[in-house]
C-alpha cells in the first residue's frame, strides 16, 4: 500500500463515520481563527489548528473533523537521515468536539485497522499502549 492509498483510506473511513474533512494548515502554526500560535515554532501535530475548539473559545462548524496535517518536528534533528527519524511528516487525525469520546474512538481505530474493507490487519499481531493513568481507556481496550 502506498502512502497516498493509506491517506485516502483513512480519510474515506472517517468520512463514512460522519467526519468533515478539514484542510491541512500551514507549517507555520495558525489556528482556525487565523491567529498565530506563538507558543510554537512550527506546526507539529494535527490538532494545533483546532486549539480554540478544544479550549471552547470558538465553536466548530461540525462536531467531527478529520485532517491530514503537514507537520515539522526538530526535537531529534541530530538523528534525521537514518531509517527512523524524519523532520517533515503528515499526521492523520480524527477529532470529536462533543460527538463521541474514548469508546467510540477506540472502536473506530479497531475497525479501521482490522476490517478487510480498510487495512485488514491481523488483530493477533497488534499491540497497544495506554497512558499509564488512563484506567478507563485500559478497560475499554480489546
Amino acid at each position: 500500500m502506498t502512502v497516498q492509498e493509506l491517506r485516502d483510506k483513512y480519510l474515506a473511513f472517517f468520512e463514512e463515520k460522519g467526519h468533515k474533512r478539514h484542510p491541512s494548515g500551514s507549517l507555520v502554526p495558525y489556528d482556525v481563527t487565523g491567529r498565530l500560535d506563538e507558543s510554537l515554532l512550527f506546526n507539529g501535530a494535527g490538532m494545533i489548528q483546532f486549539k480554540p475548539y478544544f479550549r471552547g473559545t470558538v465553536k466548530p462548524d461540525h462536531p467531527k473533523l478529520m485532517n491530514c496535517q503537514k507537520c515539522l518536528r526538530t526535537g531529534d534533528i541530530d538523528e534525521v537521515g537514518d531509517d527512523s527519524h524524519l523532520t517533515f511528516f503528515e499526521m492523520l487525525g480524527n477529532f470529536s468536539f462533543g460527538a463521541y469520546f474514548k469508546q467510540e474512538a477506540i472502536d473506530y481505530s479497531w475497525e479501521f485497522m482490522t476490517d478487510p474493507k480498510w487495512l485488514g490487519l491481523d488483530p493477533s499481531k497488534l499491540a497497544f499502549t495506554v497512558f499509564e493513568e488512563d484506567d478507563e481507556a485500559f478497560e475499554l481496550g480489546r
